[in-house]
């Protein structure tokens, strides 16, 4: 199998990281373990991006460097790519770029960088006949195979991302982190409930691809498979009232899931996807030390 996927994400990476923030990158998603299940392991010089509350001060004053404590997990741990689907990801986001391509990626940077830790990868989404659950795997040839079967069912079915999470809730004994990449839609079917049920048991990340507006250029009709003409998308008023209420919708989501201690990102660009996975990690590490 030819790594197609994993191929262009590792592309992507090494176009917007140089060898310090590659560093940063794999050091970041090491830390999203931090306080549970990590042991010590060695010290080693400080580099840009670990937690300052690693660093050793009195080895680090008696070898005149800055050392800072390394950690390793206990046991590989098991990381669920939780993907919406339906018509909608056939849109674009608000940079005018591929929902579906954004979701694949970022998806597939989250589990590119798990496997380089030796942690395995599951996913899950809704096909045209019943919720798929690939199993955890800890190669790229499994990745690779994961985001293809995504890439053809992604479009296909309109399913309750609430139900999809049930479903895991419910199927999936192994305790988790889980990663769900969906939009503003399926932020806002999650039930508070849901997400306290999940909590008690896992980790819940969620990364929000973002939605093109309705009123602006370059929107596409994902019913009628065409773009609408810009002539009947000019008037200003909807387009500020527009704005104003997917902030309201957004801010209001934004306090469902931190009062269930999930972190979330909005990505609208690839070029995006690397820091923004950085922005989260680094976002979770600190809600859960807080």
């Amino acid at each position: 199998m030819k790594l197609s996927y994993i191929n262009q994400i590792k592309a992507n990476i090494s176009i917007y990281s140089n060898k310090k923030t590659t560093n940063i990158l794999d050091g970041t998603y090491k830390s999203i373990y931090r306080g549970k299940s990590m042991n010590f392991e060695n010290l080693r010089e400080y580099v840009l991006g670990d937690d300052v509350k690693d660093i050793d001060w009195k080895s680090s004053a008696r070898s005149g460097k800055i050392l800072t404590k390394q950690f390793i997990a206990e046991k590989k741990h098991n990381i669920l790519l939780v993907m919406d689907t339906g018509a909608k990801m056939e849109a674009d986001s608000d940079a005018l770029e591929s929902k579906k391509e954004l979701a694949l990626f970022s998806a597939g940077t989250v589990g590119y960088l798990a496997i380089k830790n030796n942690d395995y990868v599951g996913m899950l989404y809704a096909t045209d006949k019943k919720i798929e659950l690939k199993p955890f795997r800890y190669n790229l040839y499994n990745l690779e195979d994961y985001l293809v079967g995504y890439e053809k069912n992604a479009a296909k079915k309109d399913t309750s991302l609430n139900d999809i999470l049930e479903f895991a809730n419910k199927y999936v004994a192994k305790r988790m982190i889980i990663v769900v990449v969906t939009d503003l839609a399926g932020i806002d079917n999650l039930k508070a409930n849901t997400l306290k049920k999940l909590n008690q048991r896992h980790n819940v990340l969620v990364i929000n691809i973002t939605d093109n507006y309705m009123f602006g250029a370059n929107v596409f009709d994902v019913a009628e498979n065409e773009y609408v003409p810009e002539f009947l998308l000019g008037d200003k008023k909807m387009n500020k009232l527009e704005h104003e209420l997917k902030s309201e919708i957004l801010n209001k989501n934004r306090k469902k899931l931190r009062r269930n201690c999930v972190s979330m990102v909005s990505i609208g660009r690839k070029e995006e996807i690397s820091y923004k996975v950085i922005e989260l990690l680094e976002e979770h590490r600190y809600a859960s030390t807080n």
